[in-house]
């Protein structure tokens, strides 16, 4: 597959940009500072809502809102939704700076608690169901997006035309650790065409993983002839942290609907989540991911359960 280079981003005519509209130009990109004390109407829709799960993680949500707020084209909202259990994580300064920040910049901003905790995938799908834009992008609260991420990722979706599309997180402490043997896994989706696959425990095509440890994509993309701002597409085993869905293809493939035949510890609910929408509609990855994993502790260390084993063992 031959590399696509996306227009408009971080170049000339590009929102903020040599020769753009300006921070604030367009329907699409974000409100500068000179605006920030104007009166503002949100857009009447979003393009996509960015669905935030958060727990306890504080400090690396506000750089997750962070990474957000560098985001500019194309429109989209903002859902975070905390269990933190010592308190509430949304007061905290820098979280709440950063939520004021998007709402200035003309993005639409929620926050809320959702309690009881019942596990990840009824707290993934308690914000699907409140989401209402085509496009809903699952981040994980410890994922920090380069500037051009989203509307990378928009781009492919739209192009490839399937249920999904992953920025794989890559953890930057391990640059120095190159692995060769977990890259040789990395295939591209010949001439774009991305095709349903049905995966399960055991099949060969979930070696893939291997793909999204330490900082195997960087080292895969440095090898790559992709344009700045463009993106290759790549077959997945799943991708965590960062996946930007096709709403209806989410839905109708059940979304996390299976929550409540789980503990509320457990592990796995996305890739039972996407492995669902593969086989119906297809999924990738697009290379360079942009995402960056924190490196902050885990929020679920209990994993004995987990979800494919249950939810899709079941099923067969």
């Amino acid at each position: 597959m031959t590399a696509r280079a996306v227009d408009g981003l971080g170049g000339p005519g590009s929102p903020g940009g040599p020769g753009g509209p300006g921070p604030g130009g367009g329907r699409e990109g974000r409100r500068w500072s000179g605006e920030w004390g104007r009166p503002g109407d949100a857009p009447a829709s979003a393009d996509v809502d960015v669905l935030v799960p958060t727990s306890g993680r504080s400090a690396a949500l506000a750089v997750t809102l962070a990474g957000l707020a560098a985001q500019d084209g194309p429109t989209f909202s903002v859902l975070v939704s905390d269990q933190s259990t010592d308190g509430d994580g949304l007061d905290e300064p820098a979280v709440a700076a950063m939520l004021r920040v998007l709402g200035a910049q003309g993005r639409p901003v929620r926050a809320v608690r959702h309690m009881p905790r019942r596990g990840l995938a009824e707290h993934r799908q308690f914000l699907l169901d409140q989401s209402s834009a085509p496009l809903v992008l699952m981040l994980d609260d410890d994922v920090w997006l380069e500037p051009g991420t989203l509307a990378r990722m928009v781009d492919a979706l739209r192009t490839l035309g399937c249920g999904f599309v992953g920025s794989a997180v890559q953890g930057l402490s391990y640059l120095d650790d190159v692995r060769p043997h977990e890259q040789q896994a990395f295939e591209t989706w010949d001439a774009g065409r991305v095709a349903p696959e049905r995966l399960r425990r055991g099949s060969p095509e979930t070696s893939r993983v291997s793909l999204h440890n330490a900082a195997n994509l960087a080292h895969v993309a440095a090898t790559l002839d992709v344009p700045r701002g463009g993106w290759l597409a790549y077959k997945v085993a799943w991708v965590g942290g960062c996946t930007l869905y096709d709403r209806q293809a989410l839905v109708e493939a059940g979304g996390f609907d299976f929550w409540s035949t789980l503990p509320p510890e457990h592990a796995g609910e996305d890739v039972v989540a996407q492995w669902r929408v593969m086989e119906r509609r297809g999924g990738a990855g697009i290379v360079p991911s942009g995402a960056v994993h924190l490196e902050a502790p885990t929020t679920v260390p209990v994993r004995e359960v987990d979800a494919p084993d249950v939810v899709l063992e079941a099923q067969t």
